[in-house]
């Protein structure tokens, strides 16, 4: 199957949450309050953060998603869709679902019947509400020779009129989804951990902007918000999810969640369901009949990096 762009009216150019345990080792066995001048330079420090902050005293106060009770979640979900309804004139969605029971997710991309058109890219920005401008795309299609598997040679910036270019194959990159992943290691704050499905997730509002788990990941599946995200409210999508695609917010780190809002309900991400040739596949890993495990068993596969001991629960594989 060949794709032309021209024709394509969409082309665009495991670890645990934190639990405060061992925060107060240095203070074990005093019980001293601190003194009146120390407590007041405390409470002029966070008055001036407020101050120069453009959060709200709601979103500086506002818990880890790990630590909130359900009236906690449902009072912060309101006052999301009540600024949401707001700035983009829409009414949100903004889902809550935990972890399917017995499910841990996985995806497979079948190198051979990639055609490198990108339609995967187009999808994921459009469903998980990435920034326009500054430009934020969380799927990388690498474009590489035949034979040649350096990655020092290959190059997202291929522009041809068609694709597949003869003499080439592709190979997309996203967030692996690692089962022993680096990123969430050096999260100072632990804004970021791996859910028990599996989906490697970030807290948008406790994440601090340090980029730390940027530099730990091997697979460069991360994206920073050096300014604020720029949607336009008609293209903005309004059925989102907390850990997800709801709308980000400067000097944050984001990143591929498996379109959480769309697999904690029963639906494929978006990158699966577009793709005009089926080279995405991704299913439930502990379901020895799903279409991923099968492919697992009986195909040749690989995963990136895997010297590194990260175990993505991303898959690539050929399918003859």
């Amino acid at each position: 199957m060949r794709y032309d762009k021209s024709s394509d009216p969409d082309s665009l150019s495991g670890d645990r949450p934190y639990d405060n345990q061992g925060t107060s080792s240095n203070l074990e066995g005093k019980n001293e309050l601190p003194d009146r001048r120390t407590f007041l330079a405390g409470v002029a420090s966070v008055l001036g953060m407020l101050a120069v902050s453009s959060c709200s005293w709601q979103e500086f106060v506002q818990n880890n998603f790990q630590r909130m009770t359900k009236e906690e979640i449902d009072q912060t979900v309101e006052r999301l869709k009540k600024e949401y309804r707001e700035k983009y004139g829409k009414d949100f969605v903004v889902g809550t679902e935990g972890p399917i029971d017995n499910s841990l997710f996985g995806y497979a991309l079948d190198i051979q019947r990639c055609i490198g058109c990108r339609r995967c890219v187009y999808a994921c920005v459009e469903e998980n509400n990435q920034s326009r401008d500054p430009q934020i795309q969380y799927i990388r299609v690498l474009q590489f020779k035949d034979g040649d598997m350096d990655f020092e040679h290959s190059t997202i910036y291929y522009d041809p009129q068609e694709v597949p270019q003869d003499g080439y194959y592709y190979m997309p990159v996203q967030c692996q989804h690692c089962a022993n992943p680096p990123c969430t290691k050096v999260c100072p704050v632990r804004a970021t951990w791996t859910e028990p499905d599996g989906i490697v997730v970030v807290d948008y509002n406790w994440c601090i902007g340090c980029r730390y788990c940027m530099a730990a990941c091997p697979y460069m599946g991360r994206w920073f918000n050096f300014a604020e995200p720029v949607i336009p409210a008609d293209k903005i999508n309004p059925v989102t999810h907390y850990l997800g695609n709801r709308p980000r917010m400067k000097n944050v780190v984001e990143k591929c969640t498996f379109c959480i809002q769309r697999v904690r309900v029963g639906k494929y991400p978006a990158c699966v369901e577009v793709c005009p040739v089926g080279a995405r596949k991704f299913g439930n890993l502990l379901d020895p009949d799903s279409e991923i495990s099968k492919i697992i068993r009986n195909k040749r596969v690989f995963r990136l990096k895997s010297e590194l001991n990260t175990q993505p629960k991303f898959y690539y594989f050929f399918a003859t």
